[in-house]
């Protein structure tokens, strides 16, 4: 596939800007030409944050609705690249990009010009139905885009809006391919279950279970949040289900000093996914599933080995379960790869991976058995967006003609490097950096301090976000350079100064 053909392109890229411990960032930071031609040479802070225009514009937004989650209000127009601007003026390296969702950097110019087309400019307006109206040459769309890069040994795609419902509807794909199993591929629904299931009660509805993980984040609609397992403030007060929770590993860093602690944590973990299987198994609740995140991002940037995942499937084999992964963060290339899970040499196809953010349009990839044999069993008014198939058309030919994936492995491996050195020379401070590709994380101390080095971060022209109780994770564009991980390091630091100490 041409997104795997990196040429010469990391090598070159590693040449531009290469880490050494306690290098000087600054020497690096004009050493490349953008991706993105005319974006600013780095990060500019004027006022307090947020300012003082969207101070005002928050205090409107409260009137409406609750807006506590506002950080400040962004000037589009003027945001180029890697850089955020807000309305106040302020110039911010984005190295969140929106929770993980901006593939190529803001205003990037290939994709300014799919407007220049007329014929593009109305499936923006008209946005079909796409279940029972979709527009002429969508099948051909579809082969393009999402079908070009499909996770290894898939064919069927199922668009939706967006990462929570991708996941709600392949949780629905994998109940219906669960209880068709059981019921024989053949055998048609009774009576008695058709007229059960509208009254929420068995036969027609089920006791099936997922299992899913400490720390999982996979969605906050109803279904989701019962396998979503982060912060109270998503699940307080909502009615949920008795699923199945597993351990997800835990692992001590440097990896490479911990190899054993790890391989048992690893152990640990299986073991009692097979203990949670077998438990509700027996009570009844059929486990049709496992639900994981090839990296936990909202919960904390926690990472699982290829052993552990490897394992992992071998075990939703034993028990005829599932194996669901959801690649909403972790998809799209940001981890050098097209899906993270490639790193894993799983021995089969995953059966379900779902996708969202940087794929700019929401859905899942499943193995023909989990097709649906009866129309609208997985159905919405719009199921996904069209127009935002045209941009991921445009996106996935960016990353092969810029070679993106190459720049995120090496860009990656200068940032990591930075975060190890620095975890060394500021061990108060934080701690386990981790990564793959630029989708990398660090530790700080407790969560105060975190949530303080984030907004001095900020201060510093540094849109960074925060994961789990402790960690800060970096999310930054496909088009986020060697030179741009170097600002970054060089602010951290300059952070990390400020803060000692305190």
């Amino acid at each position: 596939m041409a997104l795997r053909n990196f040429h010469n392109f990391g090598s070159r890229l590693a040449s531009v800007g290469r880490f050494n411990a306690r290098s000087n960032h600054a020497k690096y930071l004009s050493t490349a030409a953008p991706l993105v031609k005319g974006e600013p040479s780095g990060p500019t802070i004027q006022t307090a944050i947020p300012g003082p225009t969207s101070q005002k514009l928050l205090s409107d937004m409260k009137k409406i609705q609750i807006s506590d989650a506002i950080q400040f209000f962004v000037d589009y127009n003027k945001s180029l690249g890697n850089y955020l601007v807000d309305v106040d003026g302020n110039v911010y390296l984005d190295v969140h990009t929106q929770i993980s969702s901006i593939p190529l950097g803001y205003n990037h110019p290939d994709l300014l010009a799919i407007l220049d087309d007329p014929n593009h400019v109305k499936t923006f307006i008209n946005r079909p139905a796409l279940g029972m109206y979709p527009n002429d040459g969508y099948p051909q769309r579809i082969q393009n885009s999402l079908l070009s890069v499909a996770p290894p040994g898939h064919s069927q795609v199922t668009t939706m809006q967006c990462g929570s419902c991708s996941n709600e509807n392949a949780y629905k794909a994998i109940f219906v391919w669960y209880r068709r199993k059981i019921r024989g591929e053949d055998v048609p629904l009774t009576a008695e279950e058709e007229a059960s299931c509208v009254m929420n009660q068995l036969p027609g509805c089920s006791d099936l279970t997922l299992l899913s993980f400490k720390g999982a984040f996979h969605g906050r609609t109803l279904g989701t949040l019962a396998t979503t397992h982060t912060k109270w403030v998503h699940k307080m007060d909502i009615p949920t289900m008795d699923w199945p929770i597993a351990e997800f590993p835990r692992y001590k860093y440097p990896l490479e000093d911990h190899v054993r602690e790890n391989e048992a944590e690893d152990r640990r973990c299986l073991a009692y996914v097979e203990e949670q299987i077998e438990k509700y198994n027996k009570r009844g609740k059929f486990v049709a599933g496992i639900v994981v995140e090839p990296i936990q991002s909202e919960g904390g940037d926690h990472h699982g080995s290829p052993f552990f995942f490897q394992q992992l499937q071998k075990i939703s084999k034993k028990y005829d379960c599932a194996l669901l992964l959801d690649e909403v963060q972790t998809g799209g290339g940001t981890t050098g790869k097209f899906w993270c899970h490639e790193y894993f040499d799983l021995e089969h196809p995953v059966d379900i991976v779902t996708y969202s953010k940087k794929m700019l349009i929401g859905g899942y990839y499943s193995l023909p058995d989990f097709r649906p044999r009866e129309g609208y069993r997985i159905f919405n008014t719009w199921m996904g967006e069209p127009s935002k198939v045209i941009l991921l058309e445009k996106v996935i030919e960016v990353i092969q003609r810029d070679n993106l994936l190459a720049n995120a492995q090496v860009t990656g491996t200068i940032l990591l490097d930075g975060l190890k050195d620095l975890a060394k020379r500021f061990p108060g401070q934080i701690s386990n950096a981790r990564g793959r590709g630029t989708f990398c994380a660090f530790d700080c101390v407790n969560t105060t301090k975190r949530d303080e080095m984030v907004e001095v971060l900020k201060a510093e022209g540094v849109q960074n976000g925060a994961a789990g109780p402790v960690a800060i994770r970096l999310r930054p564009s496909l088009v986020f350079q060697p030179h741009h991980a170097h600002i970054f390091l060089d602010r951290l630091e300059k952070t990390l100064k400020k803060l000692e100490g305190k």
